[in-house]
């Protein structure tokens, strides 16, 4: 097995966040925390993850700032992992994997899950990549550059 950088020395912002975040059990983690959950058992209970995968997972996802662990909210001695900013922004990647997963892993009438809005209870919009002017965006649309450290 080819032997990978470390997450800073790769110019790939795709790269850096799947290093980060892109494995199956933190997104799973991260999914259910916008479900609110927060403490280590609930992710275990309803994940079914391994205590020592999830223990790492959750310690690694705490020291790159996507959650913060607080004081349990009812006042016991219990620990509540906490989305920060940083960890709730990741909230348009699960949408996107979730739409993704709908359209093309699930055949008609199978049962699955739905993300609704709480207000309408309609299913949300599919996310779409649009430029500055509104402008729906494919890949032939984009190009990347590169810029180099200290510049702008």
């Amino acid at each position: 097995m080819a032997e990978h950088d470390s997450p800073q020395s790769n110019e790939c912002p795709v790269a850096r966040a799947l290093e980060a975040i892109g494995d199956r059990w933190s997104l799973m983690i991260i999914r259910d925390a916008f479900d609110d959950v927060r403490r280590f058992s609930e992710f275990q209970k309803r994940l079914g993850v391994a205590k020592n995968i999830l223990a790492s997972r959750l310690k690694t996802l705490v020291e790159i700032g996507v959650f913060d662990v607080c004081p349990a909210s009812d006042g016991s001695a219990y620990k509540e992992y906490v989305l920060t900013d940083k960890g709730r922004e990741i909230f348009p990647i699960v949408v996107s994997m979730r739409q993704w997963g709908e359209r093309y892993l699930f055949r008609p009438h199978e049962t699955r899950s739905v993300l609704l809005d709480k207000t309408s209870g309609q299913p949300l919009m599919a996310i779409a990549v649009r430029d500055s002017k509104g402008q729906l965006l494919g890949p032939s649309d984009c190009h990347r550059v590169r810029i180099l450290a200290g510049k702008s």
